[in-house]
């Protein structure tokens, strides 16, 4: 990653290429996510008598959960991809090999402004899916289950800190990494002919999501014992 030269031209032409792929269907996802949170959490928080604690419970659940794991499945599952059938298909054409034996590395040129690229969009692209997560779940609980705007605004700052905000951008970093180098190094692995691209393709997306369900859980974990509760 450090060595020079850096590739700045494969980096951005990366950088707009995965964002391109991902932003609308993140945007689209992340609706529905919202939705189902504050619906869920609402009729949960109404059966215990605790509406007030609805919009920062349901806010938590989406910055700090649903948000990076939304990002990284997209991240994984369209820039990902793509990334693999790339990387795979100059693979079994044999460019890898000719840029080895032309002394210009394979790593440095294109997997590194791919990962890169990857972890930078997934950092935005959290941002933007927290944004439109709570802005969905603020209108479908206070339009659909009849919530008073202001007690949500209230228990969100009551519960809510911007440790939260760190926590899920650092995963949304972790996880658009763990997509790139994963989707890298199968591309630099395939089969033989097109059906090991198509393969590797597969099993980089399978691969990705089960590494970011348990990563998810580790710095859940880590984070729940380092930061303490706002209040406590």
């Amino acid at each position: 990653m450090f060595k020079r030269p850096f590739q700045k031209r494969e980096f951005v032409e990366q950088f707009w290429f995965i964002a391109s792929v991902t932003i609308l269907p993140t945007a689209l996802v992340s609706i529905p996510f919202g939705a189902v949170i504050a619906l869920q959490v609402g009729s949960l928080t109404q059966q215990l008598g605790a509406q007030s604690f609805t919009g920062g419970a349901s806010v938590l659940a989406v910055i700090q959960q649903a948000s990076p794991l939304i990002v990284a499945l997209l991240i994984s599952g369209a820039g990902g991809s793509a990334i693999c059938a790339d990387i795979g298909s100059r693979t079994i054409r044999e460019e890898m090999d000719a840029m080895e034996v032309m002394g210009v590395s394979p790593v440095q040129r294109l997997i590194v402004p791919r990962v890169l690229a990857a972890m930078l969009v997934a950092i935005l692209l959290n941002g933007l899916v927290s944004v439109v997560g709570v802005l969905g779940g603020y209108f479908f609980n206070v339009i659909m289950q009849g919530g008073t705007p202001g007690a949500y605004l209230a228990s969100f700052s009551a519960l809510a800190q911007l440790p939260d905000l760190y926590v899920s951008e650092l995963k949304a970093l972790i996880f658009g990494f763990i997509a790139g180098v994963v989707a890298s190094y199968r591309g630099l692995n395939p089969g033989s002919g097109p059906k090991g691209v198509g393969d590797a393709v597969n099993q980089s997306v399978v691969i990705t999501f089960l590494l970011l369900f348990f990563v998810n859980l580790v710095l859940t974990a880590i984070y729940l014992q380092i930061v303490p509760a706002k209040g406590s």
